[in-house]
């Protein structure tokens, strides 16, 4: 027999999910609204006076040299932390899903990352590679590699892609281990009968069943290298050497905070906002085709 839980008071699923609700139009939307509306508009630095001027400001930034250049180091950034924050985490949830005698203690210690903020990941990393004083800076030295990426904006570049990705990385490595644990032994053991080896067994069988699991962290990872960086970068490198790490969403805030730039901010935050929405909807209707659910 097949019971429901009916609601007897239409107002009860309303209030349930006004909290919520409350929480997305005033953190979410209201500042997105906002973005819009200052993004058309000219202000003094100090705000006290407004004057429309319509797509000027988005003309303004994509004419800027500087903000292409966000633009390329935007997509070479979030391509790159996807990959790393992902192939390894999956590898990883692999290994540990294999392991029996100390299983517990090897996911634990892989999942710590997780609970380090972008900031204070950021400056570990920097510890580590400050020239002059960081570990591993001196190995790389020793090894006859001229490191300094406080000069060399490929290296910052490179420094700040890797503690990204080491920050997201046990996020991602949750969700695999979760998504490899709901696969059913027995199919992975009637595969094993029919001769598939581990690789084939893993490429036919594994990965179309973990592909929800690959394609939810896809989208989330790529959300997470255009916004949830920014402490990352703004901790090891502020933007430099020259620009160098200066993605778009840190642009938005140096233009907004320290230039002054209100209407030009805006603008940009506007640009950012809808191409993490398009994004997002090609990922969807083209990418979500090869998941099998």
């Amino acid at each position: 027999m097949e019971r429901r839980v009916v609601f007897e008071g239409k107002l009860l699923p309303y209030l349930l999910v006004a909290p919520q609700l409350a929480v997305t139009l005033v953190f979410f939307f209201w500042p997105a609204a906002e973005a819009v509306y200052f993004s058309t508009q000219s202000q003094d630095a100090f705000g006290l006076s407004t004057v429309f001027v319509g797509f000027e400001n988005f003309a303004t930034v994509f004419a800027d040299p500087d903000y292409l250049h966000a633009f390329q180091v935007t997509a070479i950034f979030s391509v790159a932390v996807t990959l790393l924050a992902m192939l390894p985490a999956l590898l990883l949830a692999v290994m540990a899903d294999r392991v029996v005698r100390f299983a517990a203690v090897y996911k634990t210690a892989l999942m710590l990352p997780y609970a380090v903020a972008p900031a204070i990941a950021g400056v570990l990393w920097l510890f580590l590679f400050a020239p002059g004083i960081g570990i591993l800076a001196n190995a790389l030295r020793w090894m006859g590699v001229d490191w300094n990426y406080l000069l060399n904006g490929n290296q910052a570049l490179a420094l700040v892609i890797v503690a990204a990705a080491w920050k997201q990385l046990s996020y991602n490595f949750l969700f695999f281990l979760a998504g490899l644990q709901a696969i059913p032994k027995s199919l992975l053991e009637a595969a094993s009968i029919d001769g598939a080896g581990g690789v084939h067994r893993f490429r036919t069988v594994v990965m179309p069943l973990l592909s929800p699991t690959t394609f939810f962290l896809f989208v989330v990872d790529v959300v997470y290298a255009f916004f949830e960086t920014f402490g990352v970068i703004h901790a090891v490198t502020g933007g430099g050497p020259s620009k160098a790490t200066e993605i778009l969403i840190y642009k938005v805030y140096y233009d907004g905070v320290v230039g002054l730039d209100l209407g030009g901010s805006s603008a940009q935050s506007v640009v950012l906002m809808i191409i993490v929405i398009a994004l997002t909807a090609v990922q969807f209707r083209y990418v979500e085709r090869k998941v099998h659910y």
